[in-house]
């Protein structure tokens, strides 16, 4: 006779536990149901496949499905790396913003506007405001503050110079008036 609990064989009951889990699985992801519910799923089924007259010696059995079953099932989503995966395309905070390039979607003025990050996550547009200034639709900018992810503070590329564009900027100009008094002479 199967060991039954509430009337239900056992082997049933760690079957439907273990679809139940795999299921919630899908409602909140992150393989905390799923690894356990794969064990129990599968004990279910050996349970099952097992005949009626081993008593004691099926839950041994079930037992050991368990086992091996949630350590081949853990053993794979960490080799495979299936929930983390290589983290592109996600942010984790939003100072992870900070830097990021995108493009004008809405015109972005010193109030209001929208841009779409190029590694901005799940949902790349963002409401966003200038510096100073309007940034037109299609020109490229940097995010100067995330502003909690909700609002970035954005400049355009255009209106960005450093040293190190000062510096080549002068040095254009320079062979700028030798090329012209080279070309005069």
């Amino acid at each position: 006779m199967p060991v039954e609990l509430f009337g239900i064989p056992l082997s049933l009951l760690l079957l439907l536990a273990g679809a139940g889990l795999v299921i919630a699985e899908a409602f909140a992801p992150g393989a905390h149901f799923f690894v356990l519910g794969v064990g129990l799923f599968v004990a279910g089924l050996v349970g099952i496949a097992l005949p009626s007259g081993l008593g004691a010696v099926a839950l041994l059995i079930m037992a050991l499905a368990v086992l091996i079953s949630t350590g081949l099932t853990l053993y794979v989503y960490r080799e495979f790396d299936i929930y983390a995966g290589s983290g592109e395309g996600t942010t984790s905070d939003s100072s992870s913003l900070r830097g990021q390039t995108g493009r004008v979607t809405e015109r972005v003025t010193p109030t209001d506007g929208e841009v779409k990050l190029e590694s901005g996550g799940f949902n790349p547009y963002y409401k966003a405001r200038s510096v100073d200034g309007t940034i037109e639709e299609g020109e490229t900018v940097i995010v100067l503050d995330p502003g909690g992810g909700n609002v970035l503070t954005v400049e355009s590329f255009a209106d960005r110079t450093d040293d190190i564009d000062r510096e080549l900027a002068r040095d254009r100009e320079r062979r700028e008036r030798e090329t012209e008094s080279e070309s005069s002479s």
